[in-house]
């Protein structure tokens, strides 16, 4: 019932909104000022005549102040500067703030603190008036400004980049290559919600940006950390924000090109970097971009355009190294960027603002073969792409009346996610051995198949009314996903022979052509032979509602209350056998209190949902089985308890993908793949993963907060906020079939025993001695101790998503921020000691042994205790700006696992590799150990950028040279990274450091842009 009303409901608003859009074809995106006017004793001055202007777009409002010196105009645009200023009267001279530019979604607060007259024909321009105060709530954010933008060091104008530049956010451990590249709150990147303008831009799959939005469409970025608005959710973390660029009366842009050459002039390192998607390259690689904006006038003062094009293209060489084939040779791959976006604005009347939005990515990743260094003998056929392409279009319409104000918009976005499109034609991939049983090379296909569709509409309403004191908004937010993916193993075949030395010899004269049919057709031996079972695509869909009402009730003219209550609902928590998480009502409270004209003291609390990634259902779908083995189990399973009595099995279960291995000695023995199918009902697979039994809850979390804002004069703010947050209900795995718990002999593990590990010839002897002094368990006893035994078409493991994992986030904030001024210098300083500790850290994580959670609580893959991030700019002469940008981190968590060098395997406990280890490292630990028991060395990167602009031809030509790392600093600890290629995972009982990857090294990048 439920889900019909809900259906209902999102086809009624997407309907709505569709009307709208219709009506009005362009997008507003809604901002506002809230101003307070006070005399020289802080008193608030009543029946004030003040004046809001924005020259760029010709827009002029005066009103008069209430009772309570307060005037408030919401529904603007973010286009150009606001002044705001309180003309000359017989009782105050007239004030003028300094230009203000909005943000999505936010309300800028100024004060105006006006004196008497000194003279009629004097002006006082910004000394009394502050700007850099939150009077309004207790949010916790943080932003940077297109002027603090472009004068970073931010490589390949990346802005997510920018963002470790803020407190809260640190460069983060990932778990696969292209997971988000920062954390907030040391919490996973994926948890973090993406928006542009206030609407969606979530990769809603897994998580992380949809577009990635680039400089030249980025008017302001803002970070909300803690206790924001109930207008914002859908996450029990932070919120990244952008505010897109608007064309104004005067016509400007820019064109530019950039290049990071590479080698020789970058420093060497024998450690891979990171493209810009996350991926391993080598020191071949190289950068070009080049792009341009334009904005301007389509009706002066009406109507505006905004158009922004960037291109990039990486080349990075990889090495085929097969000399087995006669190849020892490279190729190289290109990643390519196309990164359109337009906004077009238009004032229908003084009350009334229109727009458009649209952005269309289309990002290309090349995996050419060969690999970084020797070894990597994939050949181009085996090559891939991977894709991401995205759209978003998006129409809106704002209206800011006297009382009333209203913003409504709907936006329709597609994601096509292709991971691993074959750069040749179908087929079977096939892995060759020498005679030493050693790969010589792979080629034919990729192997797998991942290609994700995603289709969302959203509409958001919002109404305000003021009501004297109060401020009344009531506001909708429905999100609607469609879901399709083809995924799995390749329904060609996996092959796996063993060839020959005549074999391999006939070969090498195909050199790097070599393909599937050229071996395949000498009929070779087969070691493995793989078949995907079911290809075909399979999906569902999302859909995202909320509903919120808050208050903004003015106690006092220097006290205001914000009362929110946000009610959210996640159809997701319905599969399975759930009946959907309807209990997410989140009341959240802010207080701030304006002691003077300067200062601002504020406190927030409040419930935070968030929502479910949609792979954890996707997972629970591609990995599970309707086989009569299968069921069987989960039968006894039931029978026992561990799932609930009355389930229905055909809730939780589904024919997904499922990869079998028929027996055969050649390759002309082995059978057509359209002839195994029937071994889905006999195969048995490590690990298979059903739908929950008892249901989904969605994330959430109770975040306080408390702090200070000083702003000591006109272009300097001072702050210091505290943070509390603890999250619960997040995601992890638990398996339901898990074998009993197991400790190893601590009295066992001396130094003569690890001697005498080490000392045997192999490791199936190191195993066997393990395994006789309590260190280890072999397979077969941990399976015997399974509630449910191994039956053909069954599963060892039988994994299900719980929302049952906690966290716990503290964090203490210093913060110093130097606008420039008038003054040839401005800095941004912030000092944050924090920790985050939790018990999961990915939809993947798993407990160590037997589902035993509560030793699993320890410090998150993501923790930092201490956070110094500095950036200055400086302007020695007109025309050049120098920003010298220091990040200071101390060391992020190790895991200490074991040495299969000691304990000839790293399954201490016998309970079998898990689907998420792919993802997290996530082994057993090393006995005694904890989890994150240790810690990496502090990291220090300092980055240096230089501009330089020359007037020429109406505009100005400016030349620019960013250096990152410029001491060639070598990390271990603090940069982006992926977690199983991370120093994060260390051999435990004091074995030496083992460096497998670090920071990047010295680095240069060159730019030249034409801007009018």
């Amino acid at each position: 019932m439920i889900a019909t009303i809900l259906r209902a409901t999102v086809g009624a608003t997407v309907l709505g909104a569709i009307s709208i859009a219709m009506a009005t074809p362009a997008l507003a995106q809604q901002a506002g000022i809230e101003i307070a006017v006070v005399d020289e004793a802080g008193a608030p001055v009543a029946d004030a005549e003040v004046v809001i202007a924005n020259r760029a777009i010709g827009f002029e409002r005066r009103l008069r102040t209430d009772a309570r010196g307060r005037v408030a105009v919401d529904g603007l645009t973010t286009a150009g500067e606001y002044l705001v200023s309180v003309p000359a009267s017989d009782q105050y001279a007239s004030l003028s703030a300094q230009p203000i530019e909005l943000r999505a979604n936010f309300a800028r607060s100024v004060i105006l603190q006006l004196a008497a007259p000194e003279s009629a024909a004097i002006t006082v321009t910004a000394a009394r008036a502050s700007t850099g105060l939150n009077t309004a709530n207790a949010e916790i954010s943080a932003s940077l400004a297109r002027e603090q933008l472009v004068a970073l060091p931010i490589e390949g104008r990346d802005v997510i980049g920018s963002l470790i530049r803020l407190p809260n956010v640190v460069p983060s451990t990932g778990f696969f290559s292209e997971a988000p590249s920062i954390s907030i709150n040391g919490a996973n990147g994926l948890d973090t919600n993406y928006l542009i303008d206030g609407l969606d831009n979530n990769e809603n799959f897994l998580g992380g940006i949809k577009f990635p939005v680039p400089l030249g469409f980025t008017r302001e970025v803002t970070v909300l950390a803690n206790s924001y608005s109930a207008a914002y959710g859908r996450t029990a973390n932070g919120i990244v924000n952008y505010t897109t660029p608007s064309g104004s009366n005067d016509l400007r842009g820019e064109v530019y090109g950039l290049i990071r050459p590479g080698r020789p002039l970058d420093a060497r390192s024998p450690f891979p970097r990171r493209d810009l998607t996350g991926n391993a390259v080598g020191e071949s690689f190289e950068r070009y971009q080049g792009g341009f904006a334009v904005g301007g006038p389509i009706t002066r003062d009406r109507t505006f355009f905004y158009a922004n094009y960037e291109y990039t293209r990486d080349r990075n060489t990889q090495v085929v190294d097969a000399p087995a084939l006669g190849i020892v040779d490279t190729v190289v791959g290109n990643n390519e960027f196309h990164l359109g976006s337009l906004r077009l604005d238009h004032r229908l009347t003084e009350d009334w603002t229109l727009g458009a939005r649209v952005n269309i990515g289309r990002v290309t990743v090349d995996r050419p073969g060969g690999g970084l260094g020797g070894g990597n003998n994939t050949f181009p056929s085996a090559g891939s792409r991977q894709d991401r392409f995205s759209t978003l279009v998006a129409a809106t319409a704002s209206y800011a009346g006297a009382v009333w104000s209203y913003d409504g918009a709907v936006q329709f976005s597609r994601f096509r996610w292709d991971f691993g499109e074959p750069v040749g034609a179908p087929g079977p991939q096939v892995v060759l051995r020498d005679p030493s049983g050693l790969v010589a090379g792979v080629v034919g296909h990729p192997g797998f198949v991942f290609d994700d569709l995603e289709e969302t509409w959203q509409t958001t309403h919002r109404l305000q009314r003021d009501f004297g004191a109060h401020t009344l908004r009531v506001g909708a937010d429905v999100i609607y996903s469609d879901f399709d993916l083809l995924g799995g193993g390749n329904p060609d075949g996996n092959f796996t022979v063993d060839l020959t030395a005549g074999q391999l010899a006939s070969l090498t004269s195909r050199g790097l052509a070599l393909n599937a049919q050229d071996v395949l057709a000498l009929n070779p031996a087969v070691a493995n032979y793989a078949v995907e079972l079911r290809p075909q695509s399979f999906g569902t869909s999302q859909t995202l509602i909320a509903f919120y009402l808050e208050d903004q009730w003015q106690l006092a003219p220097d006290f205001t209350a914000t009362l929110g209550l946000r009610w959210d609902y996640d159809t997701l928590t319905e599969r399975g056998a759930g009946d959907g998480d309807t209990d997410n009502i989140a009341p959240r409270l802010a207080l701030n209190w304006q002691p003077d004209a300067r200062s601002s003291v504020r406190f927030g609390a409040g419930i935070f949902i968030g929502k479910l990634s949609y792979a954890v259902i996707s997972d629970a779908l591609q990995r599970n089985t309707t086989s009569a083995g299968f069921l069987s189990q989960l039968g006894q399973l039931q029978s026992s308890g561990v799932i609930p009595a009355g389930v229905d099995l055909e809730d939780v279960t589904f024919d997904g993908n499922l990869t079998v291995s028929p027996s055969c000695t050649t390759v002309a023995a082995c059978p057509a793949p359209g002839q195994v199918q029937a071994l889905r009902d006999t195969a048995i697979v490590n690990e298979a993963r059903i739908l929950s039994p008892t249901g989904y809850d969605n994330p959430w979390s109770v975040q306080i907060s408390g702090g200070y804002q000083y702003q000591a004069t006109s272009t300097l703010t001072l702050s210091v906020d505290a943070l509390y947050s603890r999250s619960e209900n997040l995601v992890r795995l638990r398996d339901l079939n898990a074998p009993t718990p197991f400790t190893p002999d601590l009295a066992n593990l001396t130094d003569a025993n690890i001697a005498l590990l080490r000392a045997q010839p192999d490791n199936a002897t190191r195993f066997a001695l393990a395994q006789s002094l309590g260190l280890a368990r072999s397979q077969a006893t941990a399976d015997a101790s399974r509630p449910v035994g191994l039956v053909p078409g069954g599963a060892r493991q039988i994994t299900v998503s719980e929302t049952a994992g906690e966290a716990e986030y503290l964090a203490l904030i210093l913060q110093a921020i130097k606008a420039r001024g008038d003054d040839p210098y401005a800095f941004r300083v912030s000092y944050t000691l924090s920790r985050l500790r939790n018990d999961t850290d990915d939809i993947n994580f798993r407990a160590a042994n037997a589902n035993d959670f509560s030793t699993e609580f320890g410090p998150s893959a993501n923790d930092r205790r201490h956070v110094i991030s500095a950036v200055g700019y400086l302007y020695p002469v007109d025309g050049m700006t120098v920003t010298l940008a220091g990040l200071f981190q101390s060391g992020q968590p190790v895991n200490l696992v074991p040495d299969a060098l000691i304990f000839g395997t790293q399954d201490l406990n016998g309970d079998g590799a898990s689907f998420g280890e792919n993802f997290l490292g996530n082994s057993d630990r090393f006995p005694g150990e904890s989890r994150n028991s240790g810690r990496l060395p502090w990291s220090a990167t300092i980055d240096v950028g230089v501009r330089y602009a020359l007037p020429v031809l109406g505009g100005r030509i400016e030349a620019s040279a960013d250096v990152f790392n410029v001491l060639n600093t070598n990390n271990e600890s603090g940069f982006a990274n992926a977690a199983t290629t991370s120093n994060q995972i260390q051999f435990g009982g004091g074995a030496p450091f083992v460096q497998r990857n670090a920071g990047p090294p010295r680095q240069f990048q060159f730019g030249l842009a034409y801007k009018f």
